[in-house]
């Protein structure tokens, strides 16, 4: 009798699809209210994608983030509460276009991103490094030294590789496009496996090897 008492209390129904849009609702609501009196600073939202779920976050300057589901979602956000603002809420119309041009990237019918981006999470450097990965073309690669050139700091390589390791927004500015000198893959944030779909994505061809670079 304890066993099933102890099941009994522990036990939680699920919502019906009528209590869920409700809830929606009222969480639109409360958005709604909370963006009225100016009490959001980072929206955010989760989807799903090819190389699992991300977390969209932006801040009224643009997308602030965009994290792998391996890098801990809960984690991220604790880390924006500590870093932007504790003011963060759920709120998928905001990154609705966000999430559209992803889509249409993972279908492969975009090859670049018009989204306006904040990179308050970067440092002066690692800012110039990260927007220029946004000139790297799709189906494109190019080594962490042609990046440290390109940006007149060919000593840099190092600093260089650490900034695209720490680009708060992969995907939208494609770190996953710089693969090492010798042309293996180097690390990468969402992992190497999410880094191989993304080139293969981009070209089928590409094996994850030095002799297949494209």
């Amino acid at each position: 009798m304890a066993g099933a008492a102890m099941n009994e209390k522990n036990y939680r129904p699920q919502a019906t699809a009528a209590e869920m849009q409700a809830l929606d609702a009222l969480h639109g609501q409360l958005v709604e209210r909370a963006r009225a009196f100016e009490l959001v600073d980072v929206a955010y939202r989760v989807v799903d994608s090819p190389v699992g779920s991300l977390l969209l976050a932006s801040t009224d300057a643009g997308l602030v983030r965009v994290a792998f589901e391996s890098e801990g979602h809960d984690r991220i956000l604790e880390l924006l509460s500590e870093k932007l603002s504790p003011r963060i809420l759920r709120d998928k119309t905001s990154l609705d276009g966000t999430a559209r041009q992803l889509d249409e990237y993972f279908a492969g019918t975009r090859h670049s991103f018009e989204l306006p981006v904040d990179l308050q999470l970067s440092t002066e450097f690692r800012r110039q490094v990260q927007l220029e990965l946004g000139h790297i073309e799709y189906g494109q690669t190019r080594s962490y030294a042609q990046l440290a050139q390109q940006i007149g700091k060919p000593k840099a390589v190092r600093a260089v590789g650490s900034a695209c390791a720490t680009n708060p927004i992969p995907i939208v500015l494609p770190c996953h496009r710089v693969l090492r000198t010798d042309g293996s893959l180097g690390g990468y944030l969402g992992g190497l496996q999410a880094k191989t779909e993304l080139l293969k994505l981009e070209n089928p061809d590409f094996a994850g090897s030095a002799a297949t670079l494209f």
